[in-house]
């Protein structure tokens, strides 16, 4: 394995890929800051250290790679591993807009077999994973609404507007069109009075309406600075009945006149076991010459909608989503 990229999710891959998973080892890692990327290399026996993504895919021992960079390094990152014919496990965003997505789906189909598979990992928490099997089941009839709620006890410095859409809500994007099996539509952006928590310039927290094109709705609300911890959930409502996921679990504790539980500060801790799963399931299907996880296409179709929403975002109103024919490398 190569890993691009090792900044906090770069550097838990890396600790995933070595404690925990099965079948594969880390050979290099790639940053633009040598030193980071040393120090990292150095935790592992036999892994070398590179300052370009395209040295370290050129190397040898390499037969795979994770993408961890920026998302606006993700485009010369996927090209260089097309062009090796390497799969890849690359995060979210594929790309940060529609252009770039469509250079990869281009740049994919003229190879002629899927190598990229996006990470979108909620896809494999145990959770989200019953949810999808109910909806699926028919048990509860059609879904005719999905509230989603995602909250960050704080965003990192430099975080924007169009970041809140683009790096949060992409997660519930691709959740509403894997739960639902659907595409999305439109997409609407409502900004409530701010928090005082949020930096000066930040209308934080959003509230996000998507239309599937069956018209289903689906609500988003994306709140960076809630000030208690990390949290995310979802609801459906069916025809039949309605399933939620997402409350707090684990421990509750008694104590001095009050009661409580853990809420984790971050998506690392929150979806550990979610990206332990996502991370096995792509190496054994690697190892088998195969890719199973959601396509390049799915990130396409998230920018897409992203990208309509941060329009909406800056100009209000409703926007509609525009998106290419699907190819029949992604049906």
């Amino acid at each position: 394995m190569a890993v691009i990229g090792t900044g906090k999710m770069g550097a838990d891959h890396v600790r995933r890929l070595h404690e925990v998973i099965s079948g594969a080892r880390v050979a290099a890692v790639a940053d633009i800051e040598p030193e980071r990327a040393k120090s990292l290399a150095a935790t592992i026996e036999e892994c070398t250290a590179y300052t370009e993504p395209a040295a370290a895919m050129a190397s040898q021992e390499v037969d795979a790679v994770l993408v961890a960079s920026p998302g606006p390094a993700h485009e010369a990152a996927l090209v260089e591993a097309l062009d090796r014919g390497l799969p890849v496990l690359c995060e979210k965003p594929m790309t940060p807009d529609t252009a770039s997505s469509l250079r990869i789906l281009e740049a994919e189909q003229r190879l002629g077999r899927r190598r990229i598979q996006v990470g979108f990992m909620r896809r494999y928490d145990v959770e989200y994973a019953k949810l999808k099997g109910l909806l699926d089941g028919g048990e509860l009839g059609r879904a005719l609404m999905l509230h989603q709620r995602h909250r960050n006890l704080a965003m990192p410095p430099g975080f924007t507007d169009e970041m809140l859409i683009t790096s949060s809500v992409s997660h519930e994007v691709d959740a509403t069109r894997w739960l639902l099996d659907e595409e999305i539509a439109a997409v609407t952006v409502h900004k409530p009075r701010a928090t005082s928590l949020a930096p000066d310039g930040m209308n934080d927290p959003q509230f996000v309406l998507l239309e599937t094109v069956s018209g289903a709705l689906v609500d988003v609300e994306i709140f960076g600075h809630c000030g208690y911890g990390y949290q995310v959930q979802a609801e459906a409502v069916c025809e039949r009945g309605t399933v939620r996921i997402g409350d707090e679990q684990g421990l509750r504790v008694s104590v001095e006149g009050r009661w409580g539980g853990h809420v984790p500060p971050d998506y690392v801790e929150r979806f550990e076991d979610a990206y332990d799963r996502e991370v096995q399931a792509w190496v054994d299907a690697t190892r088998r010459g195969e890719v199973t996880g959601p396509s390049a296409w799915d990130g396409y179709a998230a920018s897409a909608v992203c990208e309509a929403g941060v329009v909406s975002q800056r100009q209000g109103g409703r926007v509609e989503v525009e998106l290419v024919e699907r190819p029949d490398l992604y049906r």
